[in-house]
């Protein structure tokens, strides 16, 4: 195979060729290399390129797999990590002034997980600072570019993650999810963007943005390779308390099962408020092809998704700055203006309102419980419009003027609220060529179910198929 033709292979299809030993981890890696000498100076999706020990290590996995010690699927894969993964003796700067010289002494779980699969790590990537916004604009590192339009944000706060999948720089990265930041930039970069049950993987070693909404999540090409991610990095780990003692599972096991007969609500409060026409269009016509699959979909309620804006905010903002509230006060002029204005808004709110959030909080996850009594799936837009332009913080919405860091995690948010498993996957392009995708959310360790629908729908339409012009 054309080593121009490699940096955009599944990873199921690369597996499969390193297993029966018709491609090695070396050609792999060294593919990708080049593709992000090629392509990064446009992109900027790395902080930091681990490009000899990425050699090293592939070449280690090619002797284990010439030797007959094959690990599975993620054996000599090429993937890269959110730069808020502790990754030991590499820096690992959160997207950050702050930080920049942070170089931790031990692994997270997750790259631990990766190291046992096999996966190479190619480096750490592009973030927005401190993940507290969805545009990946980094003041310190300069913005992520999207790979369908380089003077285009690639959404966030997980940019870096979304561009070198997206632009075949990696061929599978870890993101966070607090409000949407792994489902955002997927739907923003074109790509499957997988958000976990709240507790089903361990954040041990993932630098917290807000500790009671934060997950990891896998940022890949396909649903297929979304899964097999999973299987990987999913599991109990006793070093993270929030982490579910569960049994392990086959995130695969019902990918290409018949979706005939699920039941799918489209929730129309909140959802459909403001969103771009084309935005609506291409998830009406989503909805069509899932009844053609044999799901039944139909429209319905939940009123308390209005309130998911305060509570959200309220938390995420609450937990974020008690984080960094030493920081504030010794070196707040280190922080980007954003970044620093969001910090100071949670540093201002009362134990009182952060009290009252969480109470509106267990009346809104049981709403969302309600709904899963009558749906399997509920369905929504990932992302209200396609990506922004790069330094405009306005966005017009159908005539109305909306500012881009509220709109961008507007419609993730309420996921995270209720932790609840949620695959954002393409639907279709904007007439500017800009990817769209809607999300699929199942109730709380469903994530399999998730999975097979964003498959079902995946594999009857082309839109995963197609690849930005770089």
């Amino acid at each position: 195979m054309p080593e121009s033709d490699l940096h955009y292979l599944t990873i199921s299809e690369a597996a499969a060729l390193i297993e029966s030993k018709r491609l090695s981890p070396a050609e792999l890696v060294a593919a990708h290399l080049d593709r992000i000498e090629s392509t990064d100076e446009r992109l900027n999706s790395f902080v930091t390129l681990l490009a000899d020990e990425a050699k090293a290590a592939a070449a280690s996995a090619e002797a284990e797999i010439q030797a007959g010690n094959y690990r599975g699927a993620l054996h000599g894969i090429p993937v890269g990590l959110k730069d808020l993964y502790y990754t030991k003796g590499v820096r690992t700067t959160i997207g950050s002034k702050i930080m920049g010289d942070f170089v931790p002494d031990y692994d997270a779980a997750v790259t631990e997980r990766f190291q046992d699969a096999g996966a190479i790590l190619m480096g750490k990537l592009q973030m927005h600072e401190f993940a507290l916004g969805a545009t990946s604009e980094n003041p310190h590192h300069g913005p992520a570019h999207n790979p369908w339009d380089i003077t285009r944000i690639t959404g966030g706060s997980s940019g870096g993650s979304g561009s070198s999948v997206a632009g075949g720089q990696c061929m599978a990265t870890l993101g966070s999810d607090t409000g949407g930041s792994v489902r955002i930039p997927a739907s923003a970069c074109g790509i499957v963007g997988h958000k976990p049950t709240f507790g089903r993987i361990s954040r041990h070693g993932v630098f917290p943005l807000a500790n009671s909404l934060d997950t990891v999540g896998p940022m890949t090409r396909t649903v297929l390779d979304a899964a097999i991610v999973m299987n990987a990095i999913a599991g109990y780990d006793a070093r993270d308390q929030s982490c579910a003692n569960r049994p392990d599972e086959d995130f695969t096991r019902l990918l290409g099962q018949d979706i005939t007969g699920l039941r799918i609500g489209v929730p129309q409060d909140y959802f459909y408020d403001i969103i771009d026409d084309e935005v609506r269009a291409a998830v009406q016509q989503a909805t069509g092809e899932l009844e053609e699959l044999g799901a039944h979909v139909e429209e319905c309620s939940i009123p308390a998704l209005n309130d998911s804006i305060s509570i959200s905010g309220t938390i995420l903002l609450t937990e974020a700055a008690e984080i960094h509230l030493d920081n504030l006060r010794e070196r707040a002029d280190d922080f980007g203006a954003d970044v620093r204005g969001r910090l100071e808004e949670g540093a201002m709110t009362t134990a009182v309102a952060y009290i009252a959030a969480q109470r509106a909080r267990t009346d809104f996850n049981r709403a969302f419980a309600d709904a899963f009594k009558t749906y399997d799936i509920l369905l929504a837009p990932t992302n209200a419009v396609p990506a922004p332009k790069i330094g405009e913080n306005i966005v017009e919405v159908n005539g109305q003027t909306e500012h881009k860091l509220a709109m961008m995690p507007r419609l993730t948010r309420p996921h995270n609220v209720c932790g609840i498993p949620t695959v954002s996957v393409p639907c279709g392009f904007s007439s500017d060529s800009l990817p769209i995708g809607m999300q699929l959310a199942a109730s709380p360790f469903n994530d399999a179910l998730a999975l097979q629908v964003a498959y079902a729908y995946e594999q009857a339409t082309d839109w995963h198929t197609r690849r930005p012009s770089l």
